[in-house]
């Protein structure tokens, strides 16, 4: 269970005023009624923007949880971000990627509306999606303890896609490329965490595609706006792990772990 839990409008003045940090209304009721937090605990509450607060239980209520602010930290955000493109997919396979993917440190979350895949946003589902990935991210967020909640973005087009290309360093998971990850990482990150030249504060943006894979001339759009075809290795993987495998990779050279 988590030991998180977030308060949006947690002002870091305000704690080290009162000494306290706490959490009301259905954070509380969800942290004593179902995580069963008691009186004298050590867990943290944060705000999802770097302060994450850690202390003793010293209210336990419906209506409130409140701990002492034994210790306060302010964390950085990450440089460069990981921004996850996930394709809509079928069977809450998309989904397990968004989770898997926040517990394993990526920045910001976009969904994405591919010529393949099955599952659909529109109308109403539009707003209502984004606001379920919303509320995975938060989720996953608390369980593996982060001091950043990571952004959703609104739905993005093929065309969306290919503007942000420009703007960044754009990464589309491919079986089929020349190109491993690991090569990449390589040449683009350097073998000591160094830039090869490209500016390093740019975001790296992976782009995974649906259970059918990525269109060929969504391939040749995304490439011709600049994005680099990768592999991961001998292996297809699901649209549910692909992400997950290739921020692992990219964590591990950029020193996250």
């Amino acid at each position: 269970m988590s030991s998180l839990f977030l308060r949006e409008d947690l002002d870091p003045a305000a704690v080290a005023a009162s000494g306290i940090a706490s959490v009301t209304g259905a954070e509380a009721k969800h942290a004593v009624t179902v995580n069963r937090t008691r009186l004298g605990e050590r867990v943290s509450i944060g705000n999802g923007r770097g302060l994450i607060v850690t202390g003793p239980v010293v209210t336990a209520d419906a209506g409130e949880l409140a701990i002492q602010a034994e210790l306060v930290e302010n964390v950085q955000p990450a440089s460069p971000r990981l921004v996850l493109v996930q394709a809509l997919a079928k069977g809450g396979r998309d989904e397990m990627a968004v989770q898997a993917s926040t517990e394993l440190g990526v920045d910001a979350v976009i969904p994405w509306s591919a010529a393949r895949s099955v599952s659909r946003w529109e109308g109403a589902k539009v707003a209502k999606g984004q606001d379920r990935w919303a509320s995975i991210v938060r989720e996953a967020s608390k369980q593996s303890i982060r001091a950043w909640l990571p952004d959703v973005t609104a739905l993005f087009s093929t065309k969306d896609l290919e503007r942000l290309a420009a703007t960044s360093r754009m990464l589309v998971l491919e079986p089929t490329a020349e190109l491993a990850l690991t090569e990449w990482t390589a040449a683009e990150l350097g073998r000591a965490g160094h830039s090869s030249g490209h500016n390093p504060e740019l975001d790296i943006v992976l782009v995974v595609g649906p259970e059918g894979g990525i269109a060929p001339n969504e391939l040749e759009r995304l490439q011709a706006a600049g994005a680099s075809l990768v592999r991961l290795g001998s292996t297809v993987l699901r649209t549910s792990t692909a992400g997950a495998a290739a921020l692992s990779v990219l964590s591990a050279h950029l020193g996250r772990w």
